[in-house]
């Protein structure tokens, strides 16, 4: 590895455009690599990496960060990881399958009003 002497912050220059593409990470170069089948939604018929279903419209930023955070720190395995996302997926997937067919009204349970909007005390 050649290191280029600069003075600038090494944080800083890390996070900068180069002339060379930043190099992928080692656990990020298995998560593109590793394919998995998922027959649901647009991944139905082809295999996808996990890297691809992480950054879909089925996990949310919040569960996506985690679990790269845990991954990369090695408190998951690769195989757990692909074993979660293929869940959260596959769940995700089939509840947006089942919610047209939901009554109006809905049963699931979610709050009405929020902290923004206090809630009347008397009707009219």
């Amino acid at each position: 590895i050649t290191v280029k002497t600069s003075n600038k912050d090494p944080v800083t220059a890390a996070g900068e455009e180069g002339d060379d593409p930043p190099k992928e990470e080692p656990w990020e170069t298995a998560l593109k690599t590793t394919l998995v089948d998922i027959e649901v939604g647009e991944f139905k018929g082809h295999k996808v990496s996990v890297w691809d279903l992480l950054h879909s419209q089925y996990i949310p930023e919040e569960n996506r960060k985690e679990l790269l955070e845990l991954y990369e720190a090695g408190e998951l395995t690769l195989e757990q990881v692909k074993t979660i996302v293929s869940t959260i997926v596959t769940r995700a997937a089939a509840a947006e399958r089942a919610e047209p067919a939901a009554p109006v009204n809905g049963s699931r349970e979610e709050p009405v009003a929020t902290e923004a909007e206090p809630t009347p005390l008397h009707r009219d």
